[in-house]
């Protein structure tokens, strides 16, 4: 199966095997938001994924 590049390029695989990628939503019209809204976006986000999903979207060497 082929890996999905795009998915690949916007998630980080960890030292332990953890996923981790942005929140979505932080590019733009974050003037209005408050300042907690801002941190909290800009913290990266765990990911839980099934080895069925994660299979069929990381390549192996990235997981």
């Amino acid at each position: 199966m082929k890996t999905n590049k795009s998915y690949t390029k916007r998630i980080k695989v960890t030292r332990n095997g953890k996923l981790i990628a942005r929140k979505p939503g932080q590019d733009h019209f974050n003037a209005k938001e408050r300042g907690r809204t801002k941190g909290v976006k800009s913290r990266p986000n765990a990911i839980q994924v099934p080895n069925r999903i994660r299979r069929a979207f990381l390549s192996k060497t990235s997981i």
